[in-house]
């Protein structure tokens, strides 16, 4: 079977397939991310908006850690399939499309110089990213010119030095990565970094005003590369795809900034799900809470109890119980919007989640869960903890669950690896939160005592932002749910903690 290329476009006569536009445009948008996710939402959008008439553009895509995908990306020229699946006026609906708006990947430590020849192209106007909730963060480094900065804010700080070196104009920063204030986090990091490496007054200057950076929340659930069924899909498209992308139909995309830059930006005008706004602090927590805070809550705890996907886990009678507990018992009180409002999100959650053509794996929302259990789940627990002066069960259940997901060795290629009924998987996180981790287990083995255990990870303010043991009662209920995980198994864990 051939693999899908440019080449073979013209050839491809498959029935409800949606090719984009062939054109090949300038490139306006430099994007900081490969996966899944960038790729069904916002180049999806682009292409949306290229066929519309309203964009324009190509991307060209920025892999900023040494693995990645890059590769397959580039053997296919950056055409991909995005499979999108749901439920549509009550009955099951699917939609295929060949995006067609990327050009290509750069890897920043290998090409560093190609990227930062596309950092001052003249047709530059937009910087997507997508680095997961850990990526945009201030960690001092050197600058060493004609050479790649280790975390993407500094990598940004010395392509934004470049494009101002080359007399161009200032760029407009659009960072997907699910933390508060996103842009003027990224922003912060930008001037701190302008001011370390002593990069002068007029890039300062640059930055604040020539350069846009936007606050924004995205909202689609994707599942990514359908491993079951790629050969079957693959069967039916005619061709081979080794980027196949699979999401759910619903997408949401929330901009806090100025209108002006609907001409920049211009999806909603295409006829996609995009609002401006003044303040999007009432879309995020809505979203933040409930359905990324549904994941994280959940999905550690259900792993480890042998399920795999997000919809076998919810239509299960312990686990969708326990989800429904979480959002529906602890989440709903935290969200400052009407109640009529929440309960009909949080079943539209629920029904999210159900979605069987999602595929959605529980260990691909794995990666990173200590900075996703900081953004996502222990904002409600401290608000739930403030309003109702106790301790939410399922909230705090799933910090123990969490640790107990965290419980690895290295292997032989440096890699953390837990361990399950049903096997082995990986641990994926930064590898000095994880092995500060089972530096505590080892002490547990050695000495039995959980609660100092606990007490030892909870004071980790780099880890949670604060010290969780000044929470009233967090430790001793965690600790006392950890050695219930260890002693029992997590469903009899759970099972427990709801008939409590």
């Amino acid at each position: 079977m051939e693999r899908l290329t440019r080449k073979l476009l013209p050839s491809i006569q498959t029935k409800d397939l949606v090719i984009g536009p062939r054109e090949e445009y300038p490139v306006k948008v430099m994007q900081f991310g490969e996966g899944n996710f960038l790729r069904a939402f916002i180049d999806w959008m682009i292409d949306k908006s290229n066929e519309a008439g309203r964009f324009g553009g190509m991307v060209q895509l920025v892999q900023p850690l040494p693995q990645g995908m890059a590769d397959f990306i580039n053997e296919q020229a950056g055409l991909y399939t995005l499979i999108l699946r749901g439920m549509e006026n009550g009955a099951p609906a699917e939609y295929k499309r060949v995006v067609t708006c990327v050009k290509g990947c750069l890897k920043t430590d290998s090409e560093w110089d190609k990227v930062v020849e596309c950092a001052c192209l003249p047709s530059l106007e937009l910087v997507f990213s997508n680095t997961t909730e850990a990526g945009i963060e201030y960690r001092p480094e050197a600058y060493t010119p004609g050479k790649a900065q280790q975390t993407y804010p500094a990598k940004l700080a010395s392509l934004l030095y470049e494009r101002f070196k080359a007399g161009r104009k200032g760029l407009v920063i659009v960072p997907c990565e699910l933390i508060d204030k996103n842009g003027a986090k990224l922003r912060e990091c930008i001037l701190h970094y302008a001011a370390d490496w002593k990069l002068g007054g007029g890039f300062v200057k640059y930055v604040e005003n020539e350069c846009a950076f936007l606050n924004t929340l995205v909202d689609r659930i994707v599942a990514g590369y359908p491993r079951a069924e790629a050969a079957a899909y693959c069967e039916k498209l005619g061709y081979e795809d080794k980027l196949l992308d699979c999401g759910e139909l619903f997408h949401l995309f929330v901009i806090e900034g100025d209108e002006k830059f609907r001409k920049v930006i211009p999806f909603a005008e295409a006829g996609l799900n995009l609002v401006w706004t003044s303040n999007q602090t009432p879309y995020r927590s809505r979203k933040v809470r409930f359905l990324n805070g549904g994941h994280t809550s959940s999905v550690l705890a259900a792993y480890l109890a042998g399920f795999d996907f997000v919809d076998k886990m919810t239509a299960d009678p312990l686990f969708g119980r326990y989800l429904r507990t979480a959002l529906f018992d602890e989440v709903f009180p935290t969200v400052q919007l009407p109640d009529g409002e929440k309960k009909a999100f949080a079943e539209s959650i629920i029904d999210r989640f159900l979605n069987p053509f999602a595929n959605h794996q529980l260990i691909s929302i794995s990666l990173n869960s200590i900075s996703k259990w900081q953004v996502r789940v222990l904002p409600s627990l401290l608000d739930y903890v403030e309003l109702k002066g106790r301790l939410p069960k399922v909230l705090t259940f799933s910090f123990a669950a969490l640790l107990a997901f965290y419980r690895g060795t290295k292997n032989a290629d440096g890699k953390w690896i837990g361990k399950r009924a049903a096997g082995s998987y990986p641990i994926c996180d930064d590898d000095a939160k994880i092995t500060t981790i089972n530096a505590a287990y080892a002490e547990l083995d050695r000495s039995g005592d959980y609660r100092s255990f606990i007490e030892t990870i909870a004071s980790k303010t780099d880890f949670w932002g604060r010290d969780l043991n000044q929470v009233p009662g967090f430790t001793d209920a965690a600790a006392a749910y950890l050695k219930s995980i260890e002693d029992d198994g997590v469903a009899a864990a759970g099972r427990k903690l709801l008939e409590a």
